[in-house]
């Protein structure tokens, strides 16, 4: 499905591509379907979905309620009484009735509440099925809010993420996006943009009276204003991929320096073997735990160190492929047995990952003194611990200055941020676009050149919202959702 335009812009892209996607829509999949939407197995409740035009006639044979019967259903009213199939009476219910246009699909929906009962469920389900409906595709329901204007593409998204969040900062950010934050300034970009852009297209109707509707001065200051505005956006794309994903904690560090103790400290569990044989842990272990609000991704690495076994350097060498990728390194010393070349590979980390905040923890504090190390560090640029991580002496502080280096995954959550891969992509297609315009009117390019790069800025902002898709993208978006939502 593209959405149509005129000479290559939106025209009155609102209402056409509202009318069309509904039209469209409404013919190929104008059924009911339904889906449980709690999770499978025995619990207290369980909630089916009920979604499509006259679903309350597809019910009605079904669900008894004297208060239903006597004065019909109200949309946002739930009704209390008996599911019966062919006069057997299957449980008692709750089901909340919400009518066309004033749903999450924008369709006439119900919401069925009844026992957790794989039994009932099923007779549920088989008698809605029997009766004429189908068992919904996964994000389906999405989907159909999506194509009935309930919501655009991004915010459509940010259900999904909504729903996976793992922790507060995560839910915040898809709640703002859920509430329209970005969608609302790809608008506004959208809005300045075509606005010229139709300037622009004026100017070729009439190419041969040689007037400018555009101001090429105003229009200059414009892609100026909105490449940093997209730039920023893109940017934001790092913050928000590491709180989606969990913020890459990386833990470094020699042979029986205590790395596998730390991460199961931090973790609270034995995840990872710990034993006194150096070389013990061969391979990245990872897990992950929630702290300040974040989820933080904390990979135990292989001890750095000379060794001629094969395996074992395969292990070292992933150890720095992950330093390398890291948002925060913790590099374990041993208080007890420092190594002799420890300034080297500190410098080493510092080069090869700036990126990441580097926190060095001379852990066995509790056996030795650390001052001769401090004294052998005075000259790195990092943050230095004392810690215990067997006993767990000094996590508290470690964790408090973890917390603040990454303070700007908690603040973004009052940002508009993006988190999602395929948004950043298409800014990133929209800033070479807008790039390339500002070249063109700064060379005096000629219109018709200057307005296919304006084409490609519009197609990369319509792209994020759902104003610009096809059948092959949303069918990738919502087939990654859960079914039932």
């Amino acid at each position: 499905m593209y959405y149509p335009s005129f000479n290559g812009f939106p025209f009155f892209s609102n209402f056409f591509a509202h009318y069309l996607t509904t039209y469209l829509y409404g013919m190929l999949r104008d059924d009911i379907i339904c889906a449980l939407s709690t999770p499978q197995g025995v619990g207290a409740l369980a909630i089916i979905r009920v979604s499509g035009a006259k679903a309350k006639d597809l019910l009605s044979p079904y669900f008894h309620s004297k208060r239903a019967n006597k004065s019909g259903f109200t949309s946002h009213v739930a009704y209390y009484g008996d599911y019966s199939i062919a006069g057997e009476h299957i449980d008692e219910v709750l089901i909340t009735y919400f009518e066309d246009g004033k749903s999450f699909t924008g369709e006439e929906s119900f919401e069925i509440s009844s026992h957790g009962s794989p039994y009932i469920i099923g007779r549920i389900m088989e008698s809605l099925l029997q009766a004429g409906a189908r068992l919904a595709d996964p994000g389906e329901y999405t989907m159909r809010a999506f194509m009935n204007g309930k919501m655009d593409l991004a915010q459509a998204e940010a259900v999904a993420d909504l729903i996976h969040a793992e922790n507060k900062t995560m839910h915040d950010v898809a709640l703002r996006q859920l509430k329209g934050g970005l969608s609302n300034e790809i608008t506004l970009f959208r809005e300045d943009l075509v606005h010229f852009a139709s300037m622009i297209e004026l100017e070729l109707d009439f190419s041969e009276e040689d007037v400018e509707f555009a101001s090429r001065d105003q229009l200059l200051k414009m892609l100026h204003n909105l490449l940093q505005k997209v730039s920023t956006l893109i940017d934001s794309f790092k913050y928000g991929n590491a709180i989606k994903k969990g913020i890459a904690t990386a833990i470094l560090g020699a042979p029986n320096a205590g790395k596998s103790t730390l991460l199961n400290a931090l973790l609270g569990e034995d995840r990872a073997i710990v034993s006194a044989i150096a070389g013990t842990t061969r391979d990245t272990v990872e897990d992950t735990f929630n702290f300040g609000g974040l989820t933080y991704r904390l990979i135990d690495t292989a001890g750095i160190r000379d060794t001629e076994d094969y395996v074992e350097q395969i292990g070292i060498q992933k150890a720095f492929e992950q330093a390398e990728k890291a948002d925060v390194i913790f590099y374990l010393i041993d208080a007890t047995a420092a190594e002799d070349d420890l300034e080297l590979r500190l410098a080493h980390l510092k080069t090869s990952a700036p990126q990441a905040h580097l926190f060095v923890c001379i852990n066995k504090s509790d056996q030795a003194s650390t001052a001769p190390i401090k004294a052998r560090l005075n000259q790195i640029d990092c943050k230095i611990f004392d810690i215990a991580a067997k006993n767990k002496t000094g996590l508290t502080e470690l964790l408090a200055a973890l917390k603040a280096a990454t303070a700007w995954s908690a603040n973004s959550s009052s940002q508009t941020i993006v988190t999602n891969a395929r948004h950043a992509d298409a800014l990133r297609r929209t800033a070479e676009a807008l790039q390339k315009s500002i070249e063109a009117v700064e060379l005096s390019i000629p219109g018709d050149l200057l307005a296919q790069d304006l084409r490609l800025a519009l197609d990369g902002l319509g792209e994020i919202t759902g104003t610009i898709s096809t059948d092959d993208l949303l069918a990738n978006i919502f087939s990654k959702f859960c079914i039932g939502k």
